[in-house]
């Protein structure tokens, strides 16, 4: 079973900046698709960006930019500019056969 792992949350300042990695487990070309959603206490679950196999990316979030390493298994979420409606837990996931894996989330916590 392929697992994803997530890293690089924090407490950041208004303005700043961090970068969220997300492990894979096997290689990522079982994924047809990767990319990350956030959550806020209270409110549903929401697409921040995705990364499809061919590289092609879909992005919610202007002052984001994902990418992926295929020889490291990880792919990545740069977040610039960070607001502090940008806090909230960031969540990894991949598309495997038409099912959805998820990562145990990150803590990102941007004070004002």
């Amino acid at each position: 079973q392929v697992q994803l792992v997530e890293s690089g949350g924090g407490l950041v300042q208004a303005g700043g900046s961090l970068r969220l990695s997300c492990a894979a487990s096997r290689s990522m070309s079982l994924f047809s698709k990767m990319g990350w959603y956030r959550q806020v206490p209270g409110k549903q679950r929401e697409l921040v960006a995705t990364i499809t196999s061919t590289g092609s990316t879909n992005y919610a979030e202007g002052r984001f930019t994902v990418s992926r390493d295929n020889a490291k298994n990880t792919i990545y979420l740069q977040m610039n500019s960070l607001k502090p409606e940008d806090t909230g837990v960031y969540y990894c996931f991949g598309r495997v056969d038409g099912t959805d894996v998820w990562g145990q989330g990150t803590q990102v916590t941007v004070s004002s």
